[in-house]
């Protein structure tokens, strides 16, 4: 894929793009926790609350919001405490912190990001989404507050945590709908296989492309030129259950 060829792809993903809205969150620890809303058009819209990967800012989703906007969705995503430039964006919750913080340190940050979601969907579907880490935190966000989330994306989830089994644990308590994607390498694939298995409800699907790269980046032309459009196939089929009836 040509360098012009991408340029045209993010002109037409950008194209009609909601504007952002900054938003800034209080954790339960006191911590001000940075991001951004993208609301979609219509007020009924279900909402997805997105969080990054290790050594990453909320910047992982910007490429991605304008096609989630259009396919019907709000889309909040945050810097966690732990993270940094990757993808280009600097986060600010990070930077405010000014210390080292270790993936478990950051569920706080997503419960945050989860009751600013909760509230503002006013009863529309809230799902969460999670790349590399933070798709290990959402099975124990999802675990953690049920009534609150109505479906689960995880991209290259694994074991990532404190913890021993902690995501399979968590895993084995969800009863919506759950999504997981990965790389297309052997050890991603079993333990996203192996997590799926655990998982209570009967509503799962693990997709495994035929070109994926780790995360929600599998989702970036720039970074999976061979393999994006198929990522967002599978992704945009079930994102589509969660769509109100017209």
């Amino acid at each position: 894929m040509t360098r012009t060829t991408l340029l045209l792809i993010c002109l037409v993903l950008f194209a009609g793009a909601a504007s952002a809205e900054p938003v800034t969150l209080t954790a339960v620890d006191g911590v001000k926790v940075y991001g951004e809303f993208w609301p979609a058009a219509s007020e009924r819209a279900p909402l997805i609350v997105a969080f990054h990967q290790a050594g990453s800012s909320h910047a992982e989703y910007v490429p991605l919001v304008p096609r989630v906007n259009r396919a019907g969705f709000s889309v909040l995503a945050i810097d966690q405490r732990s993270g940094g430039s990757l993808f280009g964006g600097k986060n600010q919750t990070a930077a405010a912190v000014g210390r080292a913080a270790s993936y478990d340190d950051a569920l706080p940050d997503l419960e945050a990001a989860l009751a600013w979601g909760h509230a503002k969907a006013k009863g529309a579907p809230v799902l969460v989404w999670g790349s590399s880490y933070s798709s290990a935190l959402v099975f124990l966000l999802a675990a953690k507050h049920p009534a609150d989330v109505q479906g689960v994306l995880a991209f290259s989830p694994g074991e990532y945590l404190g913890a021993p089994n902690a995501v399979h644990t968590a895993a084995a308590q969800l009863h919506v709908p759950i999504f997981i994607d990965e790389a297309s390498s052997k050890d991603e694939i079993d333990a996203a296989r192996s997590i799926l298995n655990s998982v209570a409800s009967t509503d799962k699907t693990q997709y495994t492309p035929k070109h994926g790269v780790h995360g929600s980046a599998t989702l970036r032309a720039e970074r999976n030129p061979k393999g994006a459009e198929e990522n967002w196939t599978a992704v945009l089929a079930f994102l589509a259950k969660f769509k109100p009836a017209k």
